[in-house]
């Protein structure tokens, strides 16, 4: 038996997230079909964690287990041949079968990018918010969401996980030129977690609520008391560390 990684790009614009969903199209459904067509048979395939839907990934970490003797160069051009062209596999190594891309994770990091002027460009792939984004009152601001917390307030009313104990690393905001980036590190990350972060610290920033504010809502364990969460176009899965 042998186990394989991928490190994984793709534009989510089309796809209904990462997990694989009945009747809508997911970036685990696309590249498992691949993988099938490839080897003749069926895999499982792991992912790191799931984006949800439009959400875009530079560095999404996946394995599968397979009897099959993969060589990898071929392998993986045949698989991007395969592969639409908003998905690309940019690594494949063997791994310790032991491997797996989610439990074995340490650190999952995201972008988020603003766009402080119209552009055709960015326009897939980033926020054009109407308005100023403060980046020295929004990094005070975000040390307010540093370290291990309950994130109940930031997560989706709906989702299944009773756990929602998370411990954030890194919170930080930066201006590039006409665009604002927004890189957050975490153990991991709720079901719309990081977009909602997102927005609430923009509320705290606009509205004048302060650090107060964001803390009343981590406290406060309830949804409703977020601010709302940002377009999905502007995030992006960066980096899983193992």
């Amino acid at each position: 038996m042998n186990n394989y990684k991928l490190t994984i790009q793709y534009d989510g614009t089309n796809y209904n997230g990462w997990q694989v969903q009945e009747n809508s199209a997911s970036i685990q459904q696309k590249i498992t079909e691949s993988i099938e067509v490839i080897l003749k048979k069926k895999v499982s395939l792991i992912g790191s964690g799931r984006t949800d839907t439009g959400v875009h990934a530079f560095g999404q970490v996946a394995n599968f287990r397979t009897d099959n003797d993969v060589d990898i160069f071929k392998f993986m051009h045949s698989l991007n041949s395969i592969l639409p062209s908003d998905i690309s596999i940019v690594n494949l190594e063997a791994v310790p079968l032991e491997f797996h891309a989610r439990f074995d994770a340490k650190k999952r990091t995201y972008l988020y990018f603003f766009s402080s002027q119209k552009s055709p460009f960015y326009n897939k792939y980033s926020y054009f918010y109407h308005g100023e984004l403060n980046c020295e009152l929004l990094n005070e601001l975000s040390g307010n969401i540093l370290g291990e917390k309950d994130f109940t307030s930031f997560a989706r009313q709906n989702t299944g996980t009773k756990n929602k104990i998370c411990n954030i690393y890194e919170a930080r905001w930066k201006k590039w030129n006409n665009r604002i980036i927004f890189k957050i590190e975490a153990d991991r990350f709720l079901h719309g977690m990081v977009r909602t972060i997102v927005g609430t610290l923009i509320k705290a920033a606009k509205t004048g609520g302060g650090s107060e504010y964001v803390k009343r809502v981590i406290e406060s364990k309830d949804r409703r008391s977020a601010g709302e969460a940002v377009p999905a176009k502007g995030l992006f899965l960066y980096k899983v560390k193992y």
